[in-house]
C-alpha cells in the first residue's frame, strides 16, 4: 500500500524550530516578500502606490517620500495593529495549517502563550483570509453537491416520562443549518450555509457553470436541476458508487473532516460562523496534497492580501 502523503517527508517541510531559529528579522522579510511580491519585497505605498521610501528601522516602519505617510508591512491587512512579533504571527500560522481536521483556540492559546480571546480572534482572521482566496470563484466540469445538518442539538431530559421526539419541527432550537458543498472533482470545493437542503437548487444555479455535470443523491429536491445539467444520481439505500463514476464521495470527504473538526476539535460552532468553519475545512481539503511550508506561505500570502477584517477588527471592543 502507498504511503499516505500526510505520513511522508514531503509533507514536512516547516516546523516551529525553524522559525524560532532563523529569528523574528526573518520572519519579517518574510512578512514584505508576502506583502509586496512585484518588488521583492520592497516597501510600496497603500495610499498612492509610490515605491520609492524612507525606511523607518527602530520602529520597522516605512515613510513614503511621495505622500509622507507612514506604515508598516501589515498597515491596511487584516494583521493591522497587531501586538505578536513576526515570529508568533508564523508561528500561529504553521500551527493553525498543522491541524488537519483545524486547531481549536484554546489549544493555540496554550501553544502560543497568549489569551483565548486573542487565539480565538486571531484563527477567524485567518479564516477570514482563507475565505477571500474562493470569492466570486465559480466551479465546472464534473461537480458534486450534497448537505449535511450541523448544530441543532437538543438535550434529552433526564426522566423519560419528560422526554419529547427531538425531530418533530416544534421542538427545534432554530440553530440547525445545512451546509451545502459544491465540490468540482479535482477542484475548488464552494461552500454555503443555509437552513434547508433545498436551498442548494439556486445556489448551483449561481455557482456552476453550464455545461457541468451536477452528481448528487436521490433527494428529490435536486430534480430541479436536471432543467438546466446534466445529471448523475446516486441513490445512497442501494450503493455509495457506481462503476460508471456515479457517486458524492468527494463532497462526502469533505463533510467526513468537517465533522471531525467540529465534534472533535471545537465540539461547538455557532451558526453565526460556521461558514467559516465550513470554509475552512474545504480549504485543507483543496490543499491537502501540499506540504505544510507551502500552506503556510499561502495562507500567510492570503493574510496579507486580505484587507482590514470586517467583522474581527477590534472585535472584544464591539
Amino acid at each position: 500500500m502507498a504511503q499516505h502523503f500526510l505520513l511522508s517527508a514531503a509533507a514536512r517541510t516547516l516546523s516551529l524550530r525553524q522559525i524560532y531559529k532563523a529569528g523574528e528579522a526573518a520572519a519579517y522579510e518574510a512578512f514584505c516578500a508576502l506583502r509586496w511580491p512585484e518588488t521583492n519585497g520592497e516597501a510600496v505605498c497603500p495610499d498612492c502606490g509610490c515605491c520609492e521610501t524612507y525606511n523607518i528601522t527602530t520602529r520597522r516602519k516605512f515613510k513614503c517620500k511621495a505622500c509622507h505617510r507612514q506604515f508598516s508591512v501589515t498597515s491596511g491587512t487584516i494583521f493591522a495593529s497587531r501586538k505578536l512579533s513576526f515570529m508568533d504571527l508564523l508561528a500561529a500560522i504553521c500551527l493553525f495549517v498543522n491541524g488537519s481536521k483545524g486547531r481549536s483556540a484554546i489549544q493555540l492559546s496554550r501553544e502560543l502563550g497568549v489569551q483565548y480571546k486573542t487565539a480565538w480572534v486571531m484563527a477567524h482572521k485567518l479564516r477570514e483570509s482563507m475565505q477571500d482566496e474562493y470569492e466570486g470563484q465559480k466551479v465546472g466540469g464534473e461537480v458534486e453537491i450534497d448537505g449535511a445538518y450541523f448544530g441543532g442539538h437538543i438535550r434529552p431530559a433526564n426522566k423519560r416520562e419528560d422526554r419529547v421526539d427531538r425531530r418533530r419541527k416544534r421542538y427545534q432550537t432554530g440553530k440547525r443549518r445545512v451546509v451545502i458543498a459544491i465540490r468540482a472533482r479535482k477542484g475548488r470545493t464552494l461552500t454555503f450555509v443555509t437552513k434547508t437542503e433545498a436551498g442548494g437548487v439556486d445556489l448551483v444555479a449561481r455557482n456552476v457553470k453550464p455545461g457541468s455535470t451536477i452528481f448528487a443523491d436521490e433527494a428529490s429536491h435536486w430534480d430541479h436541476l436536471a432543467s438546466g445539467f446534466a445529471m448523475g444520481r446516486i441513490n445512497h439505500e442501494e450503493a455509495y458508487s457506481n462503476l460508471d463514476g456515479t457517486h458524492t464521495n468527494n463532497a462526502e470527504s469533505f463533510f467526513s473532516r468537517l465533522r471531525r473538526m467540529v465534534r472533535g476539535q471545537h465540539h461547538f460552532v455557532s451558526p453565526q460562523y460556521l461558514h467559516q468553519y465550513a470554509n475552512h475545512a474545504a480549504w485543507l481539503e483543496d490543499h491537502r496534497r501540499e506540504s505544510n511550508g507551502d500552506l503556510t506561505m499561502r495562507l500567510a500570502g492570503n493574510a496579507m492580501a486580505a484587507p482590514v477584517s470586517r467583522v474581527f477588527a477590534g472585535y472584544w471592543q464591539r
